[in-house]
């Protein structure tokens, strides 16, 4: 999906929502990573979760209005502040709508 999708319906402009399936990677455990995650997916109303992967990444899935997807995960990528992302994979696709809000799994 490309930037600034909208759904045109009878007198209303709506964003489209979307899911982002996220691997953030570099010094993201033990820095109160997925703590500021979903402070900043709540910030934005997002819902999804985040959690620590095994080989030491985190994985975070973001659903929400496009544009506030992408800003958390940027946000995510450059701005959390004890951590240091190297790299990040990301995956869009279709809202499902499955989640009530945003949860730290662990």
């Amino acid at each position: 999906m490309g930037r600034g999708n909208f759904l045109l319906l009878p007198g209303r402009l709506e964003c489209v929502k979307v899911r982002a399936r996220v691997f953030f990677e570099g010094l993201v455990q033990g820095v109160f990573f997925r703590a500021n995650t979903k402070e900043c997916a709540d910030s934005f109303k997002l819902t999804g979760w985040v959690r620590n992967t095994h080989d030491g990444r985190v994985e975070a899935v973001f659903e929400g209005e496009e544009e506030k997807v992408r800003q958390a995960i940027e946000w995510c990528a450059s701005k959390q502040p004890h951590a240091k992302v190297d790299g990040k994979e990301v995956e869009f696709s279709e809202a499902k709508g499955e989640f009530e809000g945003f949860a730290i799994r662990y």
